[in-house]
């Protein structure tokens, strides 16, 4: 059962009670220092931003790696005669360590299974555990709280043959769905460039070629339209100011629209060739507004709402991922999104994330952070949802890729950087050919991937029923013969209490040592 706290809904370590279940007469229920010793670790921690990309021993963090890093420090290094299990206090997350490595700095706990307990039985009771979930808190004050069955140590090594079994055979398969859910990803991505290459279109060209514009006649009329809507915004400006002016400048004055930066082709780049009618332009130049965001922090749960990072990922807009900002006033009111606008991505820990983009379309209630770029489109003739593709698919995604820098782990794009982005461009009609084709294929491949989901689902499923199976003693048969779990904690807890008097003969034998005796001069 979990109590949450009523300030934060979060579960407190004081609250919790932890999951048990009923077990085998033979077995026993054991406290965490009963089956683990925590390893000290004072001045062996090395910070992310000193972990190199090889080096000779490897550092193993709290992340979802088994190795985050590399380090050439050997002083760094925990030698173990034993595994160890490494559990991250913010992410809950556990490996099991046969290897000497050097720990990472944040979050990283070691522990030492005892002399009674198999590893892999200790590692894989971990893995059983449901620890609330506290986000980025830690949670290593509910693993300590958290109760271990402990079977026979034959039983325990039985147990751990089984598991190992079922999983390799539940790997297999779970292996091969991720290899399908990948195909289908680099099938999407061969989709997507096809579609802004205008190889999609191809016959509907050949069949309309009387009605096609030119490259050139297509520039123009993109020109004019982002020149026309500018005129008409600098003269509702115009207006604005007037009434700001005539009510004593009460307020801020009105913001001037963003004059067009014209459109420009990037000459500069190798480029793929587009068919007649189509052309490249610097997405600058079919902009309104390139702004970043919000730097304010979000806090409490109620205000505005204000998207986390992680709502946006290509093409796919989360519009309930999102936080609280208080908007006192409506001083944030100008950092509103509205609907079309393009979000980009501007920091993130994966570079797969960085520089993606996704269609706005909300109710425009919503605010956006500093580490998220909005953009606006002035062209009207051009659909954002035809832009949002070509962003991320073929050379504009490439170009994306490689402006992106990393610094202390986190990689990032500037505002410079999505300006600078090279956009293939259409006529509108062709626009809404290639959304009908893109509708029709992307349709059945998002139905492949959510089977293929499903099955990663049902997969992982099974492999949490296997576990607690395994930990109710309902996995393999019990052998009489087996000495009883109870002689094992009894032997623990002699050799815990043998320890405590080592520890306490040491300390009074520290505190009983002799000063030196003060030398005078009488």
């Amino acid at each position: 059962m979990i109590i949450t706290d009523s300030t934060n809904g979060e579960a407190t370590t004081e609250s919790w009670t932890p999951e048990s279940f009923p077990i085998p007469n033979h077995w026993v229920y054991a406290d965490f220092e009963q089956v683990f010793e925590n390893i000290p670790l004072t001045g062996l921690k090395i910070p992310q931003k000193e972990y190199q990309k090889s080096g000779e021993h490897a550092v193993v963090d709290q992340g979802a790696d088994l190795i985050g890093g590399y380090t050439n420090d050997s002083n760094k290094v925990l030698s173990i005669s034993r595994p160890v299990i490494v559990f991250g206090d913010h992410t809950k997350c556990f490996k099991y360590i046969s290897f000497p490595f050097a720990p990472g700095a944040d979050g990283v706990k070691v522990l030492m299974p005892r002399d009674v307990v198999s590893e892999k039985y200790a590692f894989y009771a971990s893995k059983s555990l449901r620890l609330p979930d506290r986000g980025y808190s830690r949670h290593f004050s509910f693993l300590r709280k958290s109760k271990f069955p402990l079977p026979p140590l034959n039983e325990q090594h039985r147990i751990v043959a089984k598991i190992e079994t079922l999983f390799s055979e539940l790997d297999n398969g779970t292996e091969s769905l991720k290899t399908a859910r990948e195909q289908l990803k680099i099938y999407r991505q061969t989709v997507l460039k096809h579609a802004f290459e205008g190889k999609l279109t191809a016959q509907w060209r050949e069949q309309n070629k009387d009605k096609l514009e030119t490259s050139q006649q297509l520039l123009a009329r993109i020109q004019q339209e982002r020149q026309a809507r500018y005129q008409r915004q600098l003269k509702n400006w115009q207006t604005t100011v007037k009434v700001w002016e005539e009510n004593d400048k009460e307020g801020k004055k009105p913001a001037k629209p963003m004059t067009p930066s014209g459109i420009r082709y990037p000459a500069e780049l190798e480029l793929t060739d587009l068919p007649g009618g189509w052309c490249w332009v610097e997405y600058a130049g079919l902009c309104e507004q390139i702004r970043n965001g919000i730097s304010a922090k979000p806090e409490g749960d109620s205000g505005t709402k204000i998207f986390r990072i992680s709502a946006v990922r290509a093409m796919e807009f989360a519009l309930d991922d999102v936080r609280y900002i208080q908007n006192i006033g409506g001083i944030y009111d100008q950092y509103l999104l509205a609907q079309g606008d393009l979000v980009f991505t501007r920091y993130n820990g994966s570079r797969n994330y960085v520089g993606v983009c996704a269609e706005y379309k909300g109710d425009g209630t919503h605010l956006y952070p500093d580490k998220l770029i909005q953009t606006r489109i002035g062209v009207p003739s051009l659909s954002s949802k035809f832009l949002e593709g070509a962003i991320n698919c073929g050379d504009s995604r490439r170009f994306i890729e490689s402006r992106i820098r990393t610094t202390a782990g986190q990689s990032g794009i500037s505002g410079g950087d999505i300006k600078s982005i090279p956009i293939p461009v259409c006529g509108t009609e062709e626009q809404e050919q290639i959304a009908i084709y893109l509708s029709e294929q992307t349709s059945e491949i998002d139905k492949m991937v959510e089977e293929v989901e499903a099955g990663v689902r049902r997969a992982e499923t099974l492999r949490q029923s296997i576990l607690k199976k395994a930990f109710s003693g309902q996995l393999v048969p019990q052998d009489a013969n087996d000495e009883p779990a109870s002689a094992l904690l009894a032997r623990i807890q002699s050799e815990n209490a043998t320890h405590a008097v080592s520890a306490n003969k040491t300390t009074n034998k520290k505190l009983a040592k002799p000063r030196n005796k003060e030398v005078r001069d009488d």
